[in-house]
């Protein structure tokens, strides 16, 4: 997936598989910083149900490395950063 970069002063968070088709897009600009628990309380705010649809079973990731949304909840995202949320996905 190709995306530009966010504007001066935000984030990207793009968002793949049941993710992107509960939100419609495949990305977002936010901006910048914000703790990563805002960021999904804005989430929710944007799509409702997202957090117990989509987001509670995600892996997550910030500049391509793997969080803990439990111990990294306080983590500042800052411009330029991008945040992937990728859901779990099966293979046939």
């Amino acid at each position: 997936m190709s995306t530009s970069k966010p504007p001066t002063g935000h984030f990207s968070v793009l968002y793949f598989a049941s993710a992107a088709s509960f939100t419609n897009k495949s990305s977002d600009d936010f901006a910048a910083p914000l703790k990563l628990s805002t960021l999904f309380d804005q989430l929710e705010n944007m799509y409702p149900d997202i957090n117990t649809k989509i987001l509670h079973s995600c892996a997550l990731t910030v500049n391509l490395e793997y969080i803990d949304m439990d111990a990294d909840s306080g983590m500042l995202i800052n411009e330029g950063d991008e945040v992937a949320i990728i859901p779990p996905v099966s293979s046939g």
